[in-house]
């Protein structure tokens, strides 16, 4: 969930960054025609929906 204009959301985004949580979305990392995975770097076709080696999931 990342940082929306309102000043109150960008504080409780900094609450949750500064205790490992993730505040930004994830999505596929690209390395030349095939998806990469950003957790585990696996390599996947286009139509992957999510990793099959660690589980990641971009819409979880």
């Amino acid at each position: 969930m990342a940082s929306a204009p309102n000043p109150d959301d960008a504080l409780f985004d900094q609450f949750l960054d500064d205790r490992g949580h993730e505040v930004t979305e994830s999505d596929w990392e690209a390395s030349y025609n095939k998806k990469q995975c950003p957790e585990c770097g696996a390599l996947h076709d286009q139509s992957a929906d999510d990793c099959t080696v660690c589980g990641w999931d971009p819409l979880a």
